[in-house]
């Protein structure tokens, strides 16, 4: 039996499954109780992001939580992505949630033809900061451990 690892990148995060080839797996990861209870807690903290957006975030139960997007019928969703830790989903939520904002800034401007980062570039320093400011909003949201937990990240972009 051969496992293999494949390590997807999505922006500044990667995730690892693992996949196998035979008859069975032998080895499964499954979230753990701690980070279920905080996974859950940044699924809510973006539950505003769910509203106006053609995106989920589910409890999976022990297989982690599942960011569902892209739905179209009768196929279901044209994307999916598993997290077993906190830090992932947050990262990837707080970065879809900022590509979302920019993305809307740029609408109707010659800056929609460019990158995200670029666009963050050539907004006023005080929109750039308001922007990068609601990553700790967020982190504020997941309650006190998160908080502490995403503060470091939240300096990295000052």
């Amino acid at each position: 039996m051969t496992i293999i690892f494949i390590k997807f990148v999505h922006g500044i995060n990667s995730y690892k499954h693992a996949f196998w080839k035979g008859s069975r797996m032998e080895k499964q990861v499954y979230i753990s109780d701690e980070e279920k209870v905080l996974c859950q807690k940044v699924a809510d903290a973006f539950s505003e992001l769910y509203e106006n957006e053609d995106l989920v975030v589910l409890d999976a139960g022990k297989y982690g939580f599942v960011k569902l997007q892209y739905f179209k019928l009768p196929q279901g969703f044209d994307f999916s992505l598993v997290f077993l830790d906190s830090k992932s989903l947050f990262d990837n939520l707080w970065e879809e949630w900022l590509d979302i904002q920019l993305f809307n800034i740029a609408e109707g401007t010659p800056m929609k033809e460019m990158k995200y980062v670029d666009i963050l570039k050539h907004l006023p320093k005080k929109t750039q900061k308001e922007l990068l400011e609601k990553r700790f909003y967020f982190a504020e949201k997941t309650g006190k451990i998160c908080t502490v937990y995403f503060l470091e990240v939240y300096f990295t972009y000052k």
